[in-house]
């Protein structure tokens, strides 16, 4: 029979995590309540479409889709180099690394997750952003580019310490069952460790790119924070994040442009919530 006592971690822990269920749908209606007030005057369609982000102007022109392709553009850049590395650093720290070279790998990347991420924009700004400059022969080197890398940077040590969790917790019978039956090391984490771990894998994914989507310090400093519609990763962007970050201490309370970036909050919002639940459905998929 069950003890008091685990019955009130029992509880204690459904209460927890009915909590956090309760404090995000408090968030979602707070930023309803505020946000919606925007579509009084502009229709949600032009709000999402708009080529033009003037709000203070008049009259106001309130289209965030520069914002929106200004995100995806930056988080895509990062996801295409971040994934394939961190994925590769979490192979070779579970399956190839010395155990000396392994501890001191693990620490490093542990570290690196400690940096604020103001620190690694002023560091971009100081080292990077000249780089991409000279390399690509560009007017200006704060572009998507830019961003994107040092995004990929930030988001490396969530992937490479969860995804080597996953990788770790493999079974070692998969390994010497594989080796038993003369599969190669090469061949045994290809076709045996990679599928088997697929699940925790795509959470680092996940989570490194929630990383990435949320980051605004350093997107604001290294990006040029230009809205406009980009057309090309070498231009100059501005990312949902950064312009709330930009503008909410300018926005006059209860003004159309207060409510814009209430709105933009929601936009956020959503776009988070369709990664995590599309992560959610592809897990249980792999499971069953």
């Amino acid at each position: 029979m069950r003890t008091a006592k685990e019955k009130f971690i029992e509880k204690l822990i459904l209460f927890c995590g009915l909590a956090s269920i309760f404090f995000v749908v408090l968030i979602f209606l707070f930023l309803l309540k505020e946000g919606i007030s925007v579509f009084k005057t502009v229709s949600p369609g032009d709000f999402l479409c708009g080529k033009k982000w003037y709000p203070i102007s008049e009259p106001a022109q309130l289209g965030i889709l520069p914002l929106i392709l200004g995100s995806l553009l930056v988080t895509l850049g990062a996801a295409v180099i971040s994934i394939p590395m961190g994925v590769a650093c979490a192979i070779y720290i579970t399956e190839l690394a010395p155990a000396k070279i392994k501890e001191i790998l693990k620490s490093g990347i542990e570290l690196l997750a400690a940096i604020p991420s103001v620190v690694l924009g002023f560091v971009g700004m100081i080292t990077l952003v000249p780089w991409i400059k000279n390399i690509f022969h560009l007017p200006t080197g704060l572009t998507a580019l830019t961003g994107a890398i040092m995004l990929a940077f930030m988001a490396m040590p969530t992937i490479v310490s969860i995804a080597e969790d996953a990788l770790y917790s493999v079974p070692k019978s998969y390994r010497e069952g594989a080796f038993a039956l003369g599969a190669t090391h090469w061949q045994v984490i290809h076709r045996v460790i990679l599928p088997a771990a697929a699940s925790g894998i795509l959470e680092a994914v996940m989570l490194g790119l929630g990383r990435v989507i949320g980051e605004t310090m350093a997107v604001m400093m290294i990006t040029g924070n230009a809205a406009i519609m980009p057309h090309s990763i070498f231009q100059p962007v501005r990312t949902l994040t950064a312009t709330i970050a930009a503008e909410m201490g300018e926005a006059v309370v209860g003004s159309e442009h207060y409510f814009a970036l209430f709105a933009i909050g929601i936009v956020l919002f959503v776009i988070s919530f369709a990664i995590n639940v599309t992560a959610d459905l592809f897990l249980h998929r792999k499971t069953k």
